[in-house]
Order: C-alpha cells, then structure tokens, then sequence
C-alpha cells in the first residue's frame, strides 16, 4: 500500500527545474517523487534542440503520459519570446480581431502558439486567461486579459481554444473563479476579491459556463472571495469553489490544476504541507509546485503522511490519481510532435513575426475607442 500511495501522491505534483540541464539532485528527487509531469520557464529555455532534451531526459523519470507544460498567452507571459519570437499578447488580439471584424485572428494567435510550443517539445500551454480586463485588476493582469466584458473573453477564449484544438495541444483556462475584480497580485498576497456571488456566477464566471465543454484542463487561482461562502480561504483550497462551484453548479468535467503552490496568495495563508492535503481534499487534480525541490518533497511527503494517517484521505489519494492517469493518456495519446528542420523554424518564426505586425496595424486608434 506504501508504494501505491507514493505513486499517487508523486502523480497529482507538476514540478519546475532549477536551469537549462538537468542535474543529478533533480534526477534523484524526480525517480523518487515520479511526477505528473513537468513545467519549465525562461529560466529553463535557450533553443528548441536545448528544450527538447531537457524535457525528454526529465519526463523519462516522471509518470506515463507526462504534462510538458509551459506559460505562452503571449503579451508579458510569453516564456519562448527570446527562443522564438514575441507573440502579442491576447487583448491586443481581441482587439483587432473586433476593430477589423476578423475573427479568424484570434483562431491564428491559438494556432502559431500551439505550433511554437510543439516545436519546442510542450504538450501544454497554460492559456488563456479567462479573467475579465476589470480597472481594478488592470496594474496587476495588464494586456493579459483579452476583454472587460464576459463576452468577449468568450469570443477570444473559444477561437484561441479552437486554434490549439487544431494542432493537438492542450489548453488551460485560468484563473478560476476570476481574478479581474483583484488589485494585489497573487504571487505575492492573497487578493480578497469584494465580488459577490451573483456577480461573480454572472460575469467572471460566464466563461467557464459557456466553455466546459471545450477547457480541458482549469487552473485555479489563489485569491480570497470574502463575500462568498468561501470567506477568506483561498480559491485553491476550497470545496465551494472546486467540488461546488466548478464541478456541481458549472458542470465541468476536464483537469483541474492549482496555481503555483509557491506562491505568496496561499503559502502567507497555510504552509505547503496543509496547502497541498487541503486542495486535494478540496478537488484539486494537479499540484504546480514550480521552483524549489524542498517545497515539492515537503507537499509530496505531506499527501503520503495523511494518506497514511486517515483511510479516508488515502482512498481518495489513489482514486485521484487513478482518474487522473486516465485523463492525461487520453490528453496525450498522440505523443510528442516531430522535431522541426531549420528551414521549418524559421518559417514558423517569420510567421509569428508577420502576425505579430498585423496586429499592431490592427490597433484602433483612441478616437475609435469607446469611451
């Protein structure tokens, strides 16, 4: 039973490296720990040859049908901008698909993104932001948020989806249930989120109502909703907000995945220990834990000792793990994309390129803008 447990808690953890190589103490903690999969950063990627290596070497010592995740939304969170090419970000985008009425611009941002990340090795792309573009969110969310109104984060939101779709990578909706209405960032403070509960359900979460059926994986964030009955815990840790809100009342039935354990919003709440056993409790899928080897062994041993405490939290470690297993082979089934030739990517840089200026032509003006 030990060994089954180990390898359930190892398997609900996505993990970050330290550099550009794997070293021998994350080859030792990786064959220990067995992870879902792994995320690398900027700090992890010089070139497409360089990247491919490093997550081959590193998954090989992770569990079956391993997340290659990595941040593209592009804008500000582009993690193969100096690798490949910037992409623009989402709302410059959504706004000039709406200012030149061609949608199929958004559809073309989700697919030269999902042909970037594939060239590179990932499988996975942590996007798109599903936040609404609210002034009180505006210093802290910038260009990431596509739209203000819950509409047009769902136009965005299904024509980027259906861009990824169309080249087999998987996408991310985040951060549930909405960080548009917060003005501290996460990383740092828990934000406490004064948005009610009809507003909430009426227009943060409108597009998670409208797209379940089309997210295959959800994040969730680490902000407070302190007029909700949540109160002041952390999105990311609470029942209402993953087993009520997003699995009963919304109906969603893909991956779901926390926000980066590390950060400030939940580890100034509770230390990584009660964090990790309370989202799992709470209906959490997938832990992100994305920089230091102790924080991952402190959150991967606390989900063996509580499944070696209670019975209860046991079972539902292992029947987590067994139904998310299930849910990545699915996701995964098609393997890794080819290895680009020179000439290939430099023609997908030239594109994004080209993209990229098509945009920025595409602005409105401030005369054209809504007042």
């Amino acid at each position: 039973m030990t060994a089954s447990l180990r390898q359930a808690a190892g398997s609900l953890l996505v993990v970050g490296l330290a550099g550009a190589e794997l070293t021998n103490l994350e080859c030792a903690w990786l064959k220990l720990v067995r992870p879902a999969g792994i995320i690398l950063f900027r700090r992890n990627i010089e070139d497409a040859k360089q990247t491919r290596t490093l997550l081959e070497e590193a998954t090989a010592l992770c569990a079956a049908h391993s997340f290659r995740c990595v941040d593209v939304e592009g804008g500000t969170v582009d993690r193969l901008r100096d690798a490949l090419s910037p992409m623009p970000s989402a709302q410059a985008v959504a706004l000039a698909a709406q200012h030149t009425k061609k949608a199929n611009l958004i559809q073309e941002h989700g697919e030269l993104i999902a042909r970037g990340v594939k060239a590179f090795g990932f499988n996975t792309t942590l996007a798109p932001v599903l936040d609404l573009a609210l002034p009180a969110s505006a210093q802290v969310l910038g260009t990431r948020a596509a739209s203000a109104s819950a509409a047009g984060v769902v136009e965005y939101a299904r024509g980027f989806l259906a861009g990824l779709a169309a080249h087999g990578v998987v996408g991310c909706g985040k951060h549930f249930p909405g960080l548009g209405g917060g003005g501290l960032d996460s990383h740092l403070e828990t934000p406490a989120i004064l948005r009610g509960g009809r507003e909430l359900w009426r227009e943060d979460l409108l597009p998670y109502r409208e797209l379940r059926g089309k997210l295959q994986m959800v994040m969730v964030n680490h902000a407070a909703y302190p007029e909700t009955q949540s109160h002041d815990q952390p999105a990311s840790v609470s029942h209402y907000w993953i087993a009520n809100v997003l699995r009963k009342k919304i109906g969603y039935r893909g991956l779901v995945i926390s926000d980066d354990m590390e950060m400030g919003g939940i580890l100034k709440f509770m230390p990584m220990e009660e964090a990790a056993v309370a989202a799992v409790r709470a209906g959490m899928d997938v832990l992100e834990i994305c920089h230091s080897p102790e924080l991952i062994l402190r959150g991967y041993e606390a989900l063996i000792s509580e499944g070696e405490r209670s019975a209860a939290f046991r079972d539902l470690l292992i029947a987590r793990a067994a139904q998310t297993a299930r849910r990545r082979a699915k996701l995964f089934a098609g393997g890794i994309a080819k290895t680009l030739s020179a000439t290939q990517f430099e023609a997908l840089r030239t594109k994004i390129l080209r993209f990229q200026e098509t945009i920025e032509k595409a602005q409105p003006s401030a005369e054209t803008l809504p007042a």
